[in-house]
């Protein structure tokens, strides 16, 4: 038998949420399934390496997408789209037909390639479980990778007495973002709170001996732990929009409405490489506010009120007593001016080309989003003079 949606969707996270709501902002009564390999059904990711680790339950992250008559299919995963029939066939041996698309199957872990682990490539709410768990016997960490989930579970596992090591391939924390200098700030900020760096090396080696995981680093240094947690970032899952003939590069490859190169079908979230105007270039962003802005847009579409999709994307990360927001494009390796106070705890930075504005990092300063969103949006030139008394340090 054939299970038929006039919306279906393939992917069961925060864009996919967004995208129900969307639809139901204008069609009311026609059926929706949401196909997911999870077991559970759409909730926040960004809680999992914040909030639930600070003492929010479990409870509060849930997005209760079927209050919006969605149908689920959790623990399910879509193996084949076949476009001239509008079919999907799923590892249940279940057939689904449709009318409107959305494939927001999101990205999987980037891993090492060692055989028989135990290391946590951190990324569901299985992760948290799993880690939660496994804190409650387990004294000392290691934490593979010095992106946003590196320096965030750093930070809560210290912040639960732990004692944890850091090993990342760049000169200092969140260097792929920040600049040098505030990236070796950091990595001195980090040791002060006892955290052991191990920065320009890699994992050369794995092994487990009994209940301790070992890693070699690129110095030969031996690293003995309880526990191994890896943010390495994640490769886009773009396997089923490609064996179906849908066009793909850095992603799923999208229009000004979110539509695919195959009509009705539409793609966003994570997976999504999309054209975003104000910074007149291709992006594919991994983030809350875009998974869930994108999902709102295709929604629209697929229910027959498209808009072109001009959100320029933001994200924030908190840690130990730090937290930043950043809008557009922040990119460690571009020129950036920067502006901080006196004592170097709040600060704007605006990352640009040397000609446009690219992107702004909010350094401890809560509420200026729309702010740094409007600058980028006018195409404000990379100007300290101009830059300097646009957004307040206060």
């Amino acid at each position: 038998m054939i299970a038929h949606y006039p919306y279906l969707i393939v992917g069961g996270g925060m864009t996919a949420d967004a995208a129900v709501r969307a639809i139901r902002s204008i069609d009311e009564n026609k059926a929706i399934g949401i196909i997911s390999e999870e077991p559970y059904p759409p909730y926040l990711r960004p809680p999992l390496s914040k909030g639930l680790w600070k003492g929010r339950p479990v409870q509060r992250i849930w997005c209760r997408t079927e209050s919006k008559k969605a149908d689920l299919f959790l623990g399910e995963t879509a193996l084949a789209l076949d476009l001239s029939n509008r079919r999907l066939y799923t590892d249940k041996e279940k057939t689904y037909s449709f009318e409107k698309l959305l494939i927001a199957t999101g990205g999987r872990p980037r891993t090492l390639p060692f055989k028989d682990q135990s290391i946590i490539y951190y990324r569901n709410l299985a992760d948290y479980y799993k880690l939660r768990e496994i804190t409650e016997r387990a004294e000392h960490f290691g934490i593979i990778g010095g992106g946003f989930i590196g320096t965030e579970i750093a930070s809560c596992l210290c912040e639960l007495g732990k004692k944890v090591s850091m090993i990342f391939l760049e000169e200092g924390i969140g260097r792929r973002i920040f600049p040098l200098e505030l990236s070796l700030r950091l990595n001195a900020f980090f040791e002060q709170k006892g955290v052991r760096l191990y920065p320009n090396q890699s994992v050369k080696d794995y092994r487990k001996e009994g209940d301790k995981e070992i890693i070699v680093s690129s110095t030969g240094q031996e690293l003995v732990f309880d526990c191994v947690v890896a943010g390495l970032g994640i490769i886009p899952n773009v396997e089923l929009a490609k064996e179906a003939g849908i066009k793909v590069e850095n992603g799923i490859v999208v229009n000004e409405y979110l539509q695919t190169s195959c009509e009705g079908v539409y793609a966003a979230g994570d997976v999504a490489n999309f054209y975003c105007p104000p910074l007149g270039k291709r992006l594919r962003v991994e983030h809350e506010d875009n998974a869930r802005k994108m999902g709102e847009c295709a929604g629209k579409a697929m229910a027959g009120n498209p808009l072109v999709y001009e959100h320029i994307p933001s994200f924030y990360s908190d840690f130990f007593n730090f937290s930043y927001e950043s809008v557009g494009i922040a990119d460690g390796n571009l020129p950036v001016i920067s502006f901080w106070n006196a004592d170097s705890s709040k600060g704007v930075l605006y990352y640009h080309d040397s000609s446009k504005l690219m992107g702004v990092l909010l350094w401890n300063i809560p509420g200026k989003v729309p702010e740094a969103r409007a600058l980028l949006s006018e195409g404000v030139a990379a100007d300290p003079q101009v830059l300097s008394h646009r957004i307040s340090l206060d």
